[in-house]
């Protein structure tokens, strides 16, 4: 049935009586007001996580072997972390910051997504040439949707939840899955090594940048087609949109700084230098502070996303990878 997938009923939504707690030295005590960034470090095997009202770390989790995509539940209670050689999506108790469980995936998982409304979690594996989608109500993995273009690396739901947009890194396409029909309907031609994608709020375009291009695309939601194209910093590499659709932020590997983007006409309006490869990144829901994952620095870099200037760096655990925020 065409509607299948996005018709199943969710259960009753869990009464949240209290709020979430984080352990602190096998103490739980509540979570702070503000929201919380979480970092996945793939040498550490760890989760750092940050106040973002005061850019400390307030701790650690450990998450696997090698943990890379991260999206956290709509209740803001759990995370879904991929352990990249355990080929599993790990579930994290963020009350008791403990693994709960684990959801076998394809081979060498990497980006992780959720879907606006949280009923499904999507999983790029890479070297199974597919995506994995997981209901959250059931904690199971109900698919896996085959890609044609080869070794997909991030896969990222449209606001509405209609499309899946999927960066093939070998085969220089954004593979186009429509959520509804559970297959894939088109392949967009970009650049040379296609990663991060973003969506603005209406979800009219998306912006994918293009490690080996140098280059952000623009595309056409509604047609799936490139509207232009936008020339970056060295190694584009994550794209992360401001909550009210006017910037987006770009990160150079190579070139240690991240890219704004007006929306408004396409142009690279800012640079900001960070710290050594700049991977993934994740800004807060007001749109007021981005956090990058420094590869090769171990720290995140906090930038004022308005007037685009860097705050701070703070030290987390080897190779950060991306960051979440809740």
């Amino acid at each position: 049935m065409a509607l299948g997938l996005l018709s199943w009923s969710l259960p009753p939504a869990m009464a949240q009586s209290a709020a979430p707690l984080v352990v602190m030295s096998g103490v739980a005590t509540p979570m702070p007001a503000a929201p919380l960034a979480y970092v996945s470090n793939e040498k550490s095997g760890t989760i750092s996580i940050i106040d973002t009202a005061t850019d400390q770390v307030l701790g650690e989790i450990r998450a696997g072997s090698k943990p890379r995509g991260a999206a956290v539940s709509a209740d803001g209670r759990q995370l879904y972390v991929s352990d990249q050689p355990a080929n599993a999506l790990l579930l994290v108790d963020l009350a008791t910051r403990n693994i709960s469980g684990r959801i076998e995936l394809g081979e060498s998982p990497e980006g992780v997504s959720i879907s606006a409304d949280g009923r499904w979690v999507a999983a790029a594996s890479e070297l199974s040439n597919g995506v994995a989608i997981v209901e959250t109500a059931s904690q199971r993995k109900v698919l896996t949707i085959t890609t044609r273009g080869k070794n997909p690396e991030h896969a990222v739901f449209s606001p509405d939840g209609r499309w899946l947009y999927v960066s093939a890194e070998e085969a220089d396409t954004v593979d186009v899955i429509d959520m509804q029909k559970r297959e894939q309907v088109a392949s967009i031609t970009v650049g040379r090594r296609p990663r991060g994608i973003a969506f603005t709020p209406d979800g009219k375009r998306a912006y994918v940048a293009c490690e080996l291009a140098n280059t952000v695309y623009a595309i056409s939601v509604p047609e799936h087609r490139v509207l232009t194209s936008i020339a970056a910093g060295e190694f584009a590499n994550g794209v992360t949109m401001r909550p009210d659709g006017r910037r987006v932020f770009v990160s150079n590997g190579r070139a240690g700084s991240v890219s704004v983007i007006d929306t408004s006409d396409n142009r690279v309006i800012d640079t900001v230098a960070v710290g050594q490869r700049p991977w993934n990144m994740a800004i807060t829901p007001d749109g007021s502070k981005l956090y990058v994952a420094n590869g090769r620095s171990g720290t995140v870099s906090v930038i004022d996303a308005i007037s685009n200037r860097k705050l701070r760096d703070i030290a987390v655990g080897e190779l950060p990878w991306g960051v979440v925020i809740r």
